[in-house]
């Protein structure tokens, strides 16, 4: 358990100047990013360890007080409020101290309020991390597919340096102001699977705020499917307009409708009337979470000719007088 040398992890000297902090934390942020190194857990750890240091080195007031308390740096604020007592901590290696090499002794408040906090979190009643609900667009297509997509949430995460509990020794803690917890940005890849409608909730189990001593939360993803152009959506049914020649309503034939998935042929029967609709089970969206889809309901648009030859004006006419007599 030995005190982190900020300056060591970040390979820099202790004097070094904002601009080289800056320049050895990119060279280092770069090398051992998560999306350079996927999967390398200890590349994650490492690049966590860089940011906490700059985290810390970067900030005037933090470094001061690292410089002066070492990594017991966040409890300074707390020892001025005090009444100015050192840590019991400080210039304390727990490494030395396990080697025999160090002798130390605690004052008997500061030894009383160490226990006092140590039997306090002890004590602390596991809590289940709170459920974060996030809203999410889709296009028709992808709920009919299914999709993934990556996310960066903020949420709230126990504070490490009170342990969630908001208080050290008795005092507000300085990094969380009391309120246990501190915000974090986590990215993730979710999936959205076929069939989803809008105000459907996707349920991501354990990815919603960190519990302290118990559970996570869940993550619910809020969704809303964007209009299409084509289709008219009514639960799991599709509503489509099928544009049908003069001549296919009257003699019968087939037309291409689309579907989400590409063309289909549908066959018209004779003397079919404008505004007539024919219902294709199976081809309308996914029921979510089954195998079974709705319906494809095709209404049919007769399209009447333009532009005739005169031909084709002396058949009409020919086809008037028939209709007349």
């Amino acid at each position: 358990m030995a005190a982190k040398d900020y300056y060591s992890i970040l390979g820099v000297s202790r004097d070094a100047s904002e601009k080289e902090l800056k320049q050895a934390f990119r060279r280092l942020a770069r090398k051992h990013h998560p999306d350079v190194n996927p999967g390398d857990k200890s590349a994650e750890a490492k690049f966590k360890e860089i940011n906490e240091a700059y985290e810390v080195l970067s900030d005037k007031e933090k470094r001061k007080k690292y410089d002066q308390f070492g990594d017991q740096w966040q409890y300074a604020d707390q020892f001025a409020a005090a009444g100015g007592r050192q840590t019991p901590f400080q210039g304390f290696d727990f490494s030395d101290f396990a080697k025999g090499g160090t002798t130390f002794h605690f004052g008997e408040s500061d030894f009383g309020s160490l226990f006092d906090e140590l039997l306090h979190r002890s004590r602390a009643q596991p809590r289940r991390g709170r459920d974060i609900e996030h809203p999410l667009e889709v296009t028709l297509e992808e709920a009919y597919h299914g999709t993934s997509r990556i996310l960066s949430l903020e949420v709230k995460e126990p504070c490490n340096t009170c342990h969630g509990s908001g208080r050290i020794q008795k005092i507000p803690c300085s990094v969380c102001h009391g309120s246990g917890t501190v915000p974090r940005v986590k990215r993730l890849e979710v999936k959205i699977p076929p069939g989803v409608k809008t105000r459907s909730r996707v349920r991501i189990a354990g990815k919603g705020e960190t519990g302290y001593g118990g559970t996570n939360g869940d993550l619910y993803l809020i969704i809303s499917v964007k209009p299409h152009r084509l289709f008219e959506r009514r639960g799991d049914d599709l509503y489509v307009s099928a544009a049908v020649p003069l001549v296919k309503a009257v003699l019968g034939g087939e037309v291409l409708i689309p579907t989400p998935k590409g063309k289909l042929a549908l066959k018209i029967p004779p003397e079919t009337q404008n505004g007539k609709t024919f219902r294709l089970a199976g081809q309308g969206m996914p029921h979510l979470g089954k195998s079974s889809r709705g319906s494809l309901i095709a209404k049919v648009s007769v399209v009447l000719p333009t532009n005739l030859s005169p031909k084709e004006k002396e058949l009409f006419e020919k086809l008037n007088q028939l209709r007349a007599s």
